[in-house]
């Protein structure tokens, strides 16, 4: 397989075929990643990409499930996408399922009718990065979109029959909003109605503009039971029709698994539990990226 530069996934891939489409983010301008900070946004060309389907042809015959890689593989020329799935639908048929990166700019450049043919075609699952519901934080972080955009934008991917996976970050609000960050989050959330929301926790990464802010006091970084109010007040303001909150990424204080609505109530019930003292957060050095 032909890999350049990082290759980064959704936990959820971990046992993926992962077949790099492009290099990079198209956007590559949030304040809090440096994923992608060393690599040119590009797209691979069709004979790279043909040649590692070719491969796991041949030495991926016990993986069922594809990540179409790297960090926003689906702004992609709609007819060289549908030909890479087609490609894929053709020479690994015992796939069921198959991956990809999105974002509000990419979302925005698919016509919706665009959008079915490629869930048409075998894109089952798409993950898209929210961070925050807060206009402020969405600004402050270099997002590139606003809570209106990015509820439209969800909306519009979740119409096509793709499943959705949602990322938000607890912490990256700093301190001072991160009551209304949660708050906001929730309502986002709520209204864009995802199968999946994964709740990471903000580590600060050496060399960020984030990273730089928390150094010069512009920023500061909520402590871990701070942390765990935050994301029991998103949990609280998010009303699912029939989802998963998974907040138990390696970052994370606090392991959450919830089934929204179902165990909303025990769920928070259990971080109040945290909140009190009756039972242990996660170590600063267990915690990881």
């Amino acid at each position: 397989m032909d890999y350049q530069g990082n290759i980064f996934r959704p936990p959820s891939e971990a046992n993926s075929i992962l077949l790099q489409v492009t290099t990079g983010c198209s956007h590559n301008k949030c304040t809090f990643c440096d994923m992608y900070k060393g690599s040119l946004f590009s797209i691979k060309s069709d004979e790279t990409i043909m040649a590692d389907i070719d491969f796991a042809k041949q030495h991926c015959k016990e993986q069922n499930r594809l990540f179409i890689c790297d960090g926003d593989a689906l702004i992609v020329p709609q007819k060289r996408l549908l030909n890479i799935l087609g490609t894929i639908k053709k020479k690994l048929p015992w796939l069921n399922r198959i991956g990809i990166y999105a974002n509000a700019k990419s979302i925005a450049m698919k016509a919706e009718q665009e959008l079915l043919e490629l869930h048409q075609a075998g894109l089952d699952i798409a993950y898209m990065g929210v961070e925050s519901g807060d206009d402020v934080t969405l600004k402050r972080i270099c997002k590139g979109a606003d809570s209106k955009r990015l509820i439209e934008m969800g909306q519009k991917l979740a119409a096509s029959g793709m499943t959705l996976s949602l990322t938000v970050l607890i912490g990256v609000a700093g301190r001072e909003r991160s009551l209304i960050h949660a708050r906001e989050t929730g309502r986002v959330l709520t209204a864009i109605d995802p199968k999946y929301v994964g709740g990471l926790s903000l580590m600060l990464n050496p060399g960020t503009p984030l990273c730089r802010e928390y150094e010069r006091g512009e920023f500061q970084l909520p402590n871990p039971m701070e942390m765990l109010a935050e994301l029991r007040t998103m949990i609280e303001h998010t009303e699912l029709t029939d989802g998963s909150f998974h907040a138990n990424h390696a970052s994370n204080y606090f392991p959450v698994k919830a089934r929204l609505p179902k165990e909303k109530s025990e769920t928070i019930r259990l971080i109040d539990r945290a909140l009190n003292g009756d039972v242990s957060l996660k170590p600063d050095y267990l915690r990881a990226f």
